[in-house]
């Protein structure tokens, strides 16, 4: 989970830039900060063999049955060692959530997970506070507790990596909190940007919506072939259908998944993205859905939507702020597919008006059913293969493929163009 590789690749810069100390510490406790309205969440993720040090209780022997067996002495400890305070000094509540083992067999190793909620007392400010923390530290000198804020709306720290606020260790058991700064709308554009960037390094979302696109400009003869070029406002109109109907896909179940917190497991929906770009790939290549494009890119959307709506609701947030970030993350989505649109549109238009598109279709359509099977493949084994290790850095040389396939288009138009008027070509 993300506290496990945030405490990790934290700990480790710390032991890097000189924190010799931390070399028996490894890992520490990560303590992540989720700023809402009216409280504060606090995931903790413990390592419970040193967790069992500061307990003081027989936990290691048998670790999956440790929350049922201490199901009342585990929040007692929890709330006599976690004391945030109030600048004026009075005390906040602190109510235990939820408790929880992780087990880790491949790396030997156990978490204790826990999720509380932080209240201030009345007319206490939410975003300043005195962090008190003695859980492990108290006991183990080198343990090491990393307070990250890992969702602040106001400051724009939502959906990537986790701000570090500060490390508590034996001696220093506490940290100050001042997250005062910021505004609605630092927050909005911050989750924007990550929708837009969400969607322009999701290679795999891009190349769907791009193998939806090639046959777009297309008339379908008899219903088993491509043929000759539909026209500017037919092709318009059914692009329009088109992302119209990924869009409400996509934007349905980012709202279901965000709100309902659908725990959806990741490969079954990483297959089906893949599969996805296959069937495309296919109707590119030959007719296959018979008019009802539409329909499929909603139900494909509904799928695209799925892995999106994880974004949103790993992010900590609650209420308006939930609503403002799904709009927001999916006006990003959009931004970028429009853009995609705009720049690649016009160049297939070309191609199928002066009769040449074929070999641009059927070259991109077997290129996105390789990507797809490959993707496929190692999402289904959990290994890279030769594909899908060459799509790694697709996305840094996707600006230059459409440099070439503008050029290549306007001078394919140009020598039609000149043939058809019967003037000789260049």
């Amino acid at each position: 989970m993300i506290s496990r590789h945030v405490r990790w690749l934290a700990a480790l810069m710390l032991l890097i830039s000189g924190a010799a100390a931390l070399a028996h510490a490894l890992p520490g406790t990560a303590a992540l900060l989720d700023f809402r309205r009216d409280d504060v969440g606090l995931e903790l993720d413990m390592p419970l063999d040193q967790f069992e040090l500061g307990f003081k209780r027989p936990i290691m022997d048998k670790p999956n049955e440790t929350v049922e067996r201490y199901r009342r002495e585990l929040p007692a400890y929890l709330l006599e060692h976690v004391k945030p305070v109030a600048p004026d000094g009075r005390p906040w509540q602190v109510r235990v959530d939820t408790l929880k083992i992780d087990q880790s067999l491949d790396q030997g190793h156990a978490d204790l997970i826990a999720h509380l909620t932080l209240t201030p007392p009345p007319g206490a400010p939410v975003r300043r506070f005195r962090f008190n923390y003695s859980v492990i530290n108290h006991e183990v000198m080198t343990h090491t507790v990393l307070v990250f804020a890992r969702s602040d709306w106001a400051n724009g720290v939502f959906g990537g990596e986790p701000q570090l606020l500060g490390t508590i260790r034996f001696i220093t058991t506490g940290i100050d909190v001042d997250r005062k700064q910021g505004s609605f709308w630092t927050g909005f554009v911050a989750v924007l940007r990550l929708g837009m960037a969400h969607i322009a390094d999701g290679t795999d979302h891009l190349l769907f919506l791009l193998a939806l696109l090639l046959p777009a400009p297309l008339i379908r003869e008899g219903g088993r072939r491509w043929g000759s070029y539909i026209g500017t406002r037919r092709t318009l109109i059914r692009l329009a259908k088109l992302v119209t109907a990924f869009t409400l896909g996509h934007s349905l179940t980012l709202i279901v998944g965000a709100f309902g917190n659908v725990r959806i497991p990741t490969t079954p929906v990483e297959v089906a993205i893949a599969l996805s770009i296959f069937v495309s790939a296919l109707h590119a290549w030959r007719p296959l859905l018979h008019g009802r494009e539409a329909w499929v890119a909603a139900g494909f959307g509904l799928v695209h939507g799925l892995a999106f709506s994880q974004v949103i609701a790993g992010g900590g947030l609650d209420g308006w702020n939930k609503a403002a970030a799904v709009l927001g993350f999916n006006l990003g989505i959009e931004v970028v597919q429009l853009l995609v649109v705009a720049a690649v549109v016009p160049w297939l238009m070309l191609l199928a008006w002066s009769g040449r598109y074929t070999p641009f279709r059927i070259a991109g359509a077997i290129f996105a059913a390789t990507a797809s099977l490959g993707w496929a493949i190692e999402r289904l084994t959990g290994s890279p293969n030769p594909v899908s290790a060459a799509l790694e850095g697709l996305s840094g040389v996707a600006p230059w493929l459409v440099v070439a396939l503008a050029l290549a288009a306007i001078l394919i138009f140009a020598r039609a163009r000149a043939e058809r008027s019967g003037e000789p070509s260049a």
